[in-house]
């Protein structure tokens, strides 16, 4: 127990020293498991990972969707679905920011990364709310909140990953993002109404648009809606797995893009470049994480952690609201991918010998994954906002963010007391 708990503390300040998470999580693991081992059988024991890593046929779903995802920003979706949201609700107090939320969630579907969704919407969303004079904080907060709907509403990169390390159901976990992403949507708008009625001049109305403008730019969006139903209903009526259905992402992605135009083979070797970086990075970073993982299960950590919690005479939500503070704090020093790659190890045996359910625990741990995108003073998103936006000040996105963090907890506590929200519909799956 002692050493697993030098081992995060090194982990800790070699990240806080700007180590990269994939070598700082490897170094620790395969020094750490030479002195439990030997050096050979921490060699033999690393390649092995590797090759069985790159190897998997469970993650070729993560660069079909990553590519999916970079076919459809291509295709200049995200300003068509800003567009039609702006159109039915942009006439509102507070309406344009509402309708970055919107389409944040609807861009989430098709992309599945919040770094990606709040890059994205900030040069869409951005300048007609500066065109009429929202205030910054209320602007960037919305972008920032509305971009954790990316790692949430399924396709979802970390699902895909929290499946791999607890041997979850990915499909299943795809299915029960779906409700809990909705009621963030709703959360996020519920707190936009919220501010802007305490101070209406942060959020002034926009300029109202005919219905036959509204009909028109919801005519534009069945490409979205279509590669969703398609990807995301295929998985739940059970017709294909999570691999195919990325595949089939990924190649509806290709044609959406090329008949729009948007396709040429300069910007066809780009996005597939980019899609490679995007997938190597993750896969190092996993590899990274499953070499830590082999460390700590040696230490014997999972097992005594969850021995002593089963042993406590107290109720299995008291532990998970424990965890979730505890999850809560790891938000405010590590960044999303890093944090669940860590804990999840160690927490999961707890989940499991409190007979709760997986793919229920792996949503709540995406939701909370969500909150440390937004909070002070690492918040992944508030930087990716202010290196598109630098003449915004980080400090003036985390004011905006607050009153989305705070609806954010209420989705969390209502998650974790009734389980049956976010299990109802991967109960129904084919």
């Amino acid at each position: 127990m002692i050493a697993a708990l030098i081992s995060f503390a090194i982990l800790i300040a070699l990240l806080f020293l700007r180590v990269p998470v994939a070598f700082s999580m490897a170094a620790v693991g395969i020094f750490g498991f030479a002195q439990y081992v030997s050096w050979p059988g921490t060699l033999s024991m690393v390649g092995r990972l590797a090759y069985d890593t790159a190897q998997s046929s469970e993650l070729s779903v993560i660069p079909l969707f990553v590519l999916m995802g970079s076919f459809i920003t291509r295709a200049g979706l995200a300003d068509e679905l800003y567009t039609a949201a702006h159109a039915w609700i942009g006439h509102k107090r507070g309406g344009l920011a509402m309708a970055t939320i919107i389409s944040c969630g609807g861009f989430s579907a098709v992309c599945g990364s919040s770094v990606a969704t709040a890059a994205t919407m900030s040069k869409v969303a951005m300048p007609p709310m500066r065109r009429y004079k929202y205030a910054d904080t209320l602007a960037t907060g919305a972008i920032a909140a509305g971009g954790t709907l990316g790692i949430l509403i399924p396709p979802s990169v970390i699902m895909v990953i929290y499946g791999i390390m607890t041997s979850t159901d990915i499909g299943a976990l795809f299915i029960a993002g779906i409700v809990p992403g909705v009621l963030g949507i709703i959360g996020y708008n519920i707190a936009i109404s919220i501010v802007t009625r305490m101070n209406p001049e942060i959020g002034p109305p926009g300029k109202r648009t005919s219905w036959k403008e509204r009909f028109q730019a919801l005519s534009q969006v069945w490409g979205v809606l279509l590669l969703f139903l398609i990807v995301i209903g295929g998985i739940y009526f059970g017709l294909f797995t999570p691999t195919e259905a990325a595949g089939i992402g990924a190649c509806g992605g290709f044609f959406f893009c090329l008949f729009r135009g948007a396709l040429t083979w300069k910007t066809l070797f780009e996005l597939l470049a980019d899609s490679a970086q995007t997938t190597a990075m993750l896969f190092f970073i996993l590899i990274g994480a499953l070499i830590f993982s082999n460390l700590m299960n040696e230490t014997g950590m999972p097992e005594t952690m969850g021995a002593w919690v089963t042993s406590l005479d107290t109720h299995p939500l008291l532990v998970i609201f424990a965890i979730m503070l505890i999850y809560v704090g790891l938000g405010a020093v590590l960044d999303s991918i890093a944090m669940i790659l860590l804990t999840v190890p160690l927490f999961f045996p707890i989940v499991l010998g409190l007979n709760l359910d997986p793919v229920w625990f792996g949503i709540i741990v995406v939701v909370v994954t969500e909150i440390s995108l937004i909070t002070p003073p690492v918040g992944m998103n508030i930087f990716v906002l202010n290196t598109m936006l630098p003449d915004i000040s980080t400090g003036t996105i985390f004011k905006g963010v607050t009153p989305f963090w705070m609806a954010d907890l209420v989705r969390l506590t209502l998650l974790v007391l009734f389980p049956p929200v976010t299990l109802f519909m991967p109960s129904l799956m084919g």
